[in-house]
Formats: structure tokens, C-alpha cells, sequence
């Protein structure tokens, strides 16, 4: 077999990205230079400060927050690109705070630029979707496909593609569509493995799809060997259905593909890793100046309750196997108990003040101070005490998983119904499956609407 020389992939996402990206930010500075000019006769130096700094910190943070996404509609996507300016223009007046030079720009003009902006950016964003919608529906219709398998991978994968992508059928030998296929709608079985060339040549397909499981590695190479001299594109589909995967990608070592099966967002790209962690530890420190006296009442309430430290100190898992001491105050009266507990409830061991704390979440407000040290994040997977990660490791699959990021003060499980105590395999289970899909799907605008949404779940009747 020839091996087949890899080219680097275009991506297309990113593509769309800089393409309206581009548009909308030289729309942006060509009306911004008219204004001001306009207005002053010149382009003054500070405007021009400002204007670049914008342009050039509009791109980490637009991509961030998936501005230009082509999965958005126009609504969706117009209120994406206010959000995404709106914390573009905050970021530059904490810019021009720290700069100690606020009255150099007029509030009238600054309005009407941050305005101006966002006008010109969605005269630009709208057309370019009109046109990028019509070029994908285009290219949706031109690209006709065929599946290779009759298994459950390939139903699962015809499932997913019908939408998109126009798939004429499947093709495997009868006695595989007979023992294994589950019939999906608009995809019938076009015939077996001796008739894939002429179907691809008559039907005019663009792609195929072989969805065959492992065990047949010398038959997928036959196939693919078969169709390399006609002009369609050739996609592998493993089946890993079998494994738990974690945000898993592909990509090659010098000339040798590889498949990361369990990189995570954060570990794959270290920047958005700082960025994360600049922003939590940030928050951090203001939110305890901001909640200095709420802090104070709740220790000296801990303290007039029942005899005892503030703080209760437990040594949780962190991030990748490290051992961290999170912070709370405490709730319980002091006991002797040498096994590891969940509070449940009605539990005698919960003082009134700390019923009230457990109720409201207040208990975990001392955890900040585990963010500022780095130890933990606002938003990730909870940690759980040692003993009952022993407990559930061997019980449920890839359950250590969850610690591959730093725990956090809420997570994606919290603001999904699954709070307080864990007392069956089930419910911890979908607290798990909640972990690992904010693992794979982690995105600093997930972390927003996470942490908006936590407030309206501290006082559900599930916490005690």
C-alpha cells in the first residue's frame, strides 16, 4: 500500500471566522476614521491608540466567545457579535481607567463610536451570512455520499450526516443489512462491496464514509486502495463506540496521523489556560473584597454557633492527582467520626447556622480563596472527598476523568439539577456525564452562562 502524503486540513470554521472578522473590523475603523475626522479634522493620537489596541484584542476575544460561529442564525448571531463588542469596549475602558487618562475622551464621541462600531460590524455580518449560508447550501448539494457499513456506527453516523449532508445510502453485502441495519429514514441499502465503483461513478459521489469496525482493517484497506483512482474523498470513521472518549481530535506527527483520545481544551491550548486562569483568580479577588462583610457575618455566625475552627479544611482531588485543601465554613458541630460522611437530610450533625449556609451555598464562599491560590476555578467539576472518589473509581467508567481540569465552585452538573448528596450510582453517574461534557465542550462563554445561571439554583431542596 502507498502510504498517502498528509496535507494540513483548511480549517473552514476559522476561515469564516477571519473572513467576517476582517470585514467588520475595517468597516469599523473606516467609519471610526470619518467620525473623527469629521469632528476634529484630524485623526487624534489617543483615538488611535484606542483603535488599535481594539483591533487587535477584538480577536482573542471574538474568538473566545464564538462571534462568528456558522452554526448561528442572524438573531442569534447579531446578539453574539453585542455581546462579544460590548466586553471588547469594557476591556478597553479598564484599559484607558488604568491608563489614569479617562478625560481625554469625550462621553459623547465615545458613545457614539461604541455605537457606530457595532453598526458597521453587523452591516457586515449580515450580507457575509446571506452569502456564506448560500455557499454552504451549495457545496451541501454538490457533495453526495455513501456510507460503507450496515452496523450501528453507520446507522448513528447516517443519523447525523441527513441533515447536512446529502447521503444517498449505504453499501455493505445483504446478509450484513439483514442481521445488523437499523433502517433509517431517506437512506436505503444501494448494494454490496463488488458494486461501490460503478455506484459512485453513476451517482456522482463526492464522499465516502467507511464506518466498518476495527477487526476489518485489511478489508477497509482494500476499499480505500479501490478508490483511489476515482475522484471522491475517502473519510475513516473508527469505531471507538465502545470507549469513553474526551474531547477527542485528530492530528498528525510529522508524517504519522494520530488520534488524541482524551486531550482536553485546556491542556490542547495552554493559552486559553492562563486565560482561564487569569480570569478566575481576577475574580476572585474581587468578588472577596466585594463580599468582605458578608464573609465576616458568616464567620462570626460559624463562630457564636457551636465550639470550633471557622473553617473546615478537607483535602479533596485537584487537578490531575493533586491533593488540595478546600476551604469552607464550617456547618457541622465537631465529632469524632472517622469515616467520611455525606450530609443528608436531617442530619443531627448540622448546626442551625450551618443548615442555613448549606441551604444558600454560602458555606462554599471561603473556596475563593482556593481560586486566588490556584487551586481551584469558579467553574468546573466539583471535588469530591478522597474517600468517595475511591469509592465511585471502581464503580463508574472514566469517573476519574473528571479531575483532568481544576475543580470548581459550581460547574455544569450544579446548574443542571445535580446538587447535594449523591446517595445512588445514578445520580452520580449524571453528575459525571455533566463533568465530562463541560470537559469536552469547555468555552469561556459556557463558563459565563454557568456561572449567570448558579445563583438561581442555591436554593434548591436538593442542598442540605
Amino acid at each position: 500500500m502507498i502510504a498517502p502524503r498528509l496535507h494540513p486540513m483548511v480549517n473552514r470554521r476559522g476561515l469564516t471566522f477571519w473572513t467576517m472578522w476582517l470585514a467588520g473590523a475595517t468597516l469599523a475603523c473606516a467609519l471610526t476614521f470619518s467620525v473623527l475626522y469629521a469632528h476634529f479634522n484630524e485623526f487624534p493620537p489617543q483615538y488611535r491608540v484606542l483603535m488599535m489596541i481594539g483591533v487587535l484584542a477584538s480577536v482573542p476575544v471574538y474568538s473566545f466567545l464564538h462571534v462568528y460561529h456558522k452554526r448561528l442564525n442572524y438573531l442569534s448571531g447579531l446578539l453574539r457579535l453585542l455581546g462579544g463588542w460590548l466586553t471588547l469596549v469594557a476591556a478597553l475602558a479598564v484599559v484607558i481607567w488604568l491608563s489614569g487618562s479617562p478625560q481625554t475622551l469625550a462621553p459623547g464621541m465615545a458613545v457614539k463610536l461604541i455605537v457606530y462600531g457595532f453598526l458597521a460590524q453587523a452591516a457586515t455580518f449580515i450580507p457575509l451570512r446571506f452569502l456564506l449560508n448560500r455557499h454552504n447550501q451549495r457545496l451541501k448539494n454538490e457533495r453526495k455520499a455513501v456510507i460503507i457499513g450496515a452496523g450501528e456506527l453507520a446507522g448513528k453516523l447516517a443519523r447525523q450526516l441527513k441533515p447536512r449532508v446529502p447521503v444517498l445510502g449505504v453499501i455493505a453485502p445483504d446478509a450484513e443489512v439483514d442481521a445488523d441495519w437499523v433502517p433509517v429514514p431517506g437512506v436505503p441499502h444501494l448494494g454490496g462491496f463488488d458494486e461501490l465503483r460503478d455506484i459512485v461513478q453513476r451517482e456522482q459521489v463526492r464522499r465516502v464514509y467507511i464506518a466498518l469496525p476495527l477487526d476489518r482493517m485489511v478489508q477497509i484497506e482494500s476499499i480505500y486502495v479501490d478508490l483511489l483512482d476515482l475522484a471522491v474523498d475517502v473519510v475513516w470513521v473508527p469505531d471507538f463506540g465502545s470507549m469513553m472518549l474526551l474531547n477527542q481530535s485528530i492530528s498528525q506527527i510529522e508524517q504519522f496521523p494520530a488520534i488524541y483520545l482524551n486531550e482536553t481544551p485546556l491542556s490542547s491550548h495552554p493559552a486559553a489556560a492562563m486565560a482561564k486562569d487569569l480570569i478566575d483568580r481576577s475574580l476572585a479577588l474581587l468578588a472577596i473584597i466585594a463580599l468582605a462583610p458578608v464573609l465576616i457575618s458568616c464567620a462570626v455566625a460559624v463562630k457564636l454557633s457551636s465550639p470550633g475552627p471557622v473553617f473546615f479544611r478537607q483535602g479533596r482531588d485537584g487537578c490531575n492527582g493533586t491533593v488540595i485543601h478546600v476551604y469552607k465554613f464550617r456547618s457541622m458541630r465537631m465529632h469524632d467520626d472517622q469515616e467520611v460522611k455525606q450530609a443528608t437530610r436531617n442530619d443531627s450533625r448540622v448546626t442551625r447556622v450551618g443548615a442555613f449556609l448549606r441551604r444558600s451555598s454560602l458555606d462554599e464562599l471561603p473556596q475563593l480563596i482556593n481560586v486566588l491560590r490556584g487551586e481551584m476555578a469558579l467553574v468546573g467539576p466539583r471535588p469530591h472527598a478522597i474517600a468517595h472518589n475511591h469509592y465511585y473509581c471502581d464503580k463508574l467508567m472514566a469517573y476519574m476523568a473528571r479531575h483532568r481540569i481544576k475543580p470548581g465552585i459550581t460547574g455544569l452538573a450544579q446548574v443542571s439539577g445535580f446538587r447535594g448528596e449523591t446517595d445512588t450510582l445514578d445520580k452520580m453517574q449524571g453528575r459525571l456525564e455533566r463533568d465530562l461534557a463541560y470537559i469536552n465542550h469547555w468555552s469561556l462563554w459556557l463558563d459565563i452562562k454557568i456561572l449567570i445561571k448558579t445563583p438561581f439554583t442555591l436554593f434548591s431542596r436538593n442542598i442540605y
